[in-house]
């Protein structure tokens, strides 16, 4: 008895403040009529709060296994989708050449600059939301939600005027060489131009997600993805607008999945609402948001820095290098699309079950989002890495690129199988609010031990050095990871009633 006492203790240092002040004002027990009060506030056993109701019951007691599949599968799909979409971009520009087809690597890199601030306010609120409606505050939750849209656009409208400004300078920063240059330019600024869009879709789509509503989030994100693979070829050749019409398509497709994800607000599809009135004055849950979703931001920040980083050093062996390793990374996430994706679905069961205290939930629900993922990527790994040179080919004819990009590709398919492990472990500790182990065990891979290695080792290896810097990054990050999921589960208290 004893021992236990002082695991709980234990568990409850990890708990960040927030959630004790949360959870003690929802220590009475919910009557009837609070459980059916409307998102606004009013009492009455309206469709809103009935809904609230079926939906937590569902998340803390649907068996792990379908619960996860069922949120896990859209995302999965969503993910797949719109890595398919990114390899037919990189397929289409290809035929452009050499130097266009290195140019998608380069806007790539400004893309996940987008992506990793609508991943910090989207992930950041979602996970508060998850908790919020885990212990049935459906109010508070919309506070967040509406507050992290909002951040989302006004960070947007800034990267994007500076952005258009200085654009030259950052095309370069990001890796871009002279002759790559003309053809990223104009790509990126048809990006720029959409970033407002694209930056909140990222936070409506975790929003979606973390309450349960993974489906919802894969229409919008299928949509226009779908759109984007119809658009780059009619818009690049039978309009003949060359590069310009991949980046015009891109445009398009993302204010086409903004339509139909904040439709989901506006026809109330969801729990949560998006409305001035909600967006908060308090500087404590702009914060809150921020380092809650900070992991995020370090994870996708990270591989942007990280992709910019490889790309010069990837030039230093011709154009050809560079667009080798953009095909191998589009390639790659492919695989690792799968893992991400039952990962987001195990998220909203994680915030879920943390907030309403079912940690038995917490832990079945790591161990199968491990398991599942580890099986299908290893599977897909192997698949790919035996068909490594003619998965390359696909993309480009050029063989120099094919040479390196199939060596590159095969070396990062053996490293899939450490991924799954510390993927999970990330999600889990962002899931529940210990963001600064999450922040800490999401620098790892394409930070602290990706970057000194892809600038360390093509000194010593050439260019083998620069192929084999991310797959090495992923089995060290798997020797940190593991031991911090093991030591918080040793601690995790039983359930309470």
């Amino acid at each position: 008895m004893k021992n236990r006492t002082g695991e709980q203790k234990n568990i409850t240092r990890e708990i960040p403040m927030v959630y004790n002040r949360l959870m003690k004002n929802n220590e009475k027990k919910y009557t009837t009529i609070q459980m059916n009060k409307g998102s606004d506030g009013a009492g009455g056993l309206d469709k809103d709060g009935g809904r609230a109701a079926a939906q937590f019951a569902k998340m803390t007691e649907t068996p792990i296994p379908r619960l996860i599949f069922g949120l896990g599968i859209p995302t999965i799909i969503s993910m797949l989708v719109t890595s398919l979409y990114n390899m037919a971009d990189t397929y289409f520009v290809g035929r452009l050449g050499t130097s266009a087809s290195g140019a998608t690597g380069i806007v790539f890199g400004l893309m996940a600059v987008l992506q990793a601030f609508g991943f910090m306010f989207g992930h950041g609120a979602g996970s508060i939301i998850a908790r919020r409606l885990g212990a049935r505050d459906i109010e508070g939750a919309s506070r967040f939600s509406s507050t992290g849209f909002a951040l989302s656009v006004g960070t947007a409208v800034i990267i994007a005027a500076c952005g258009l400004l200085f654009m030259d300078p950052l095309m370069r920063a990001m890796g871009s060489t002279e002759t790559i240059l003309p053809y990223a330019r104009v790509y990126a600024f048809y990006i720029l131009l959409a970033a407002p869009f694209m930056m909140s879709s990222f936070v409506m789509n975790n929003v979606l997600r973390y309450e349960g509503k993974a489906a919802l989030s894969m229409i919008g994100l299928c949509t226009g993805a779908l759109l984007n693979i119809a658009g780059d070829p009619f818009l690049m050749f039978t309009c003949h607008m060359g590069i310009a019409g991949a980046g015009l398509s891109t445009a398009l497709s993302q204010l086409v999945s903004f339509g139909i994800l904040i439709s989901m607000f506006v026809t109330r599809r969801t729990q949560t609402r998006l409305s001035p009135r909600y967006i908060t004055r308090s500087g404590a849950d702009v914060w809150e948001i921020v380092t809650t979703g900070f992991p995020s931001l370090s994870r996708q920040g990270l591989s942007s820095i990280s992709t910019m980083i490889l790309n010069l050093q990837a030039g230093v062996y011709g154009d050809a290098a560079v667009s080798a390793m953009s095909i191998v990374g589009r390639v790659s996430f492919f695989i690792f699309a799968v893992g991400l994706g039952i990962g987001q679905g195990y998220q909203p069961v994680a915030g879920f079950n943390y907030g309403a205290r079912k940690y038995s939930r917490l832990r079945q629900g790591f161990i199968f989002t491990f398991g599942f993922s580890e099986v299908f990527m290893g599977l897909l790994a192997v698949i790919v890495g035996v068909m490594a040179s003619a998965t390359v080919g696909r993309f480009i004819s050029d063989p120099a690129v094919i040479a390196i990009g199939t060596a590159a590709l095969q070396y990062q398919c053996a490293a899939m199988f450490f991924q799954p492990a510390a993927v999970t472990t990330n999600m889990l500790f962002q899931s529940i609010g210990i963001s600064g182990k999450a922040t800490f065990l999401s620098i790892l891979r394409s930070g602290l031990f990706f970057i000194p290695l892809v600038v360390i080792l093509p000194g010593i290896w050439g260019i083998f050095g620069v192929q084999v810097a991310q797959p090495l990054a992923d089995v060290m990050t798997f020797v940190v990871s593991v031991p911090f999921a093991v030591a918080f589960f040793r601690k995790l208290p039983a359930d309470e009633a």
